[in-house]
């Protein structure tokens, strides 16, 4: 007996990036060895580079450092903010190829119902 394949109801072609927006995208070990090979860059030098740890009373993270964006203000470092694409795709961390954890986007759902009813397929709303 086989497995159905969960059939994706999303397109992050058409979404401006949001889930790249998150504030901690958390960088595991794994994740660091794959985004230094992609770069041709000793382990050291990619996480000096990429990343920063996040402190607080629950959390020690080594996270993804960012870069300023005209949208959501801050973003992903490897986010190209005119194509709104991924720059690192095949070299992404876990969590980004994890998101959104199901068949479902709910920023997705959103932004479609935002664009049929502003009738406007660009539509990005503004924080």
């Amino acid at each position: 007996m086989s497995i159905p394949a969960v059939r994706i109801r999303y397109d992050c072609l058409k979404c401006p990036g949001y889930c790249c927006s998150y504030p901690r995208i958390e960088v595991k070990d794994a994740d660091l060895l794959r985004l230094a090979r992609h770069f041709g860059l000793d382990v050291e030098v990619a996480e000096r580079r990429f990343t920063r740890r996040y402190r607080d009373e629950d959390n020690d993270e080594r996270i993804l450092r960012h870069r300023k964006d005209h949208i959501y203000g801050s973003i992903c470092r490897f986010f190209d903010t005119e194509a709104r694409r991924c720059t690192v795709y095949v070299a992404r961390p876990a969590v980004c190829r994890q998101y959104p954890n199901g068949a479902k986007c709910g920023y997705y759902e959103f932004i479609r119902f935002e664009r049929r009813h502003q009738d406007d397929p660009d539509f990005i709303p503004s924080a």
